[in-house]
């Protein structure tokens, strides 16, 4: 699906995969940094029995192309084109989950009015300087694996739970848990992402500061979360004072795979 976006050699078009099932109103689902829309799979089908959902592939990630030249990979820019490709979807102010770098994206949606609610999981943009370096450290290191690693070695790894531990430990509490099929498809994401370098070099001196009000807003953090820190949930509480603050017990960064119920029914209750 393509929609317009502003360069500054005037306005271009952008392109962006995407899911859709379900009926109700809308709720779309970001997701973090080097995945891809598969990272909702285990939620998906809970999800669109109330909702009309639509799962998307951040642009430069998954099967989305990356944005056209000279269009940042900045907060400001990726959220004006999620407006963007809202409006030719026919989303009027959908719902939004995000997780990580969804969760921040869906954050400043909510700042800019473009969205009804917000569920943010383990939102990036509420760390310390050092707790970013960590972060970033685990992710480049990730990436570099992805990169390295043949798709045949990748096939063998996820065949077993203990190669989809090895691959998946940073970012999931359960990893032995993910199905093996998806398990290669996220690396196969995060080996080809496009915007991981850009979306890096922007995040640097990202810091989330302004409370969001008028609409509900639901931050939840993984109590095993290895990449973002939980402590980072109560110094988002701290920034978002109206939000509603969730544990997510046992759940690491990406819980979506680690508790599907769990999960669905915070993004659900905040939707309601």
């Amino acid at each position: 699906m393509t929609f317009p976006v502003d360069t500054p050699a005037g306005r271009r078009t952008a392109e962006v995969a995407y899911r859709r099932t379900g009926a109700g109103a809308p709720l779309v689902l970001l997701h973090g940094i080097g995945h891809h829309l598969g990272a909702w799979d285990p939620v998906l089908e809970i999800l669109a029995a109330e909702h009309e959902v639509v799962a998307l592939d951040l642009p430069g990630f998954g099967r989305s192309p990356a944005l056209p030249d000279g269009v940042p990979y900045d907060l400001p820019s990726v959220s004006a084109a999620l407006g963007s490709c809202f409006a030719a979807l026919g989303l009027e102010r959908p719902h939004v989950a995000g997780n990580s770098l969804g969760g921040l994206l869906a954050l400043r949606l909510g700042q800019d009015d473009a969205v009804r609610s917000v569920t943010a999981l383990s939102p990036a943009g509420f760390w310390t300087e050092a707790e970013r370096r960590w972060a970033y450290a685990v992710l480049r290191g990730m990436r570099r694996t992805a990169r390295r690693l043949p798709p045949e070695r990748v096939a063998r790894l996820a065949a077993t739970p203990a190669g989809r531990t090895a691959l998946g430990c940073w970012v999931y509490a359960r990893p032995a848990r993910r199905d093996p099929e998806a398990m290669v498809a996220e690396t196969e994401a995060l080996r080809g992402a496009q915007g991981f370098e850009p979306t890096l070099a922007a995040g640097r001196s990202v810091l989330f500061t302004d409370a969001l009000a008028g609409l509900p807003v639901t931050i939840a953090w993984g109590t095993r979360d290895r990449l973002l820190l939980p402590r980072q949930g109560v110094r988002a509480k701290k920034v978002v004072p109206g939000a509603r603050l969730v544990r997510l017990p046992g759940c690491g960064h990406i819980p979506m795979s680690d508790d599907p119920a769990l999960v669905a029914r915070v993004v659900l209750d905040t939707a309601r």
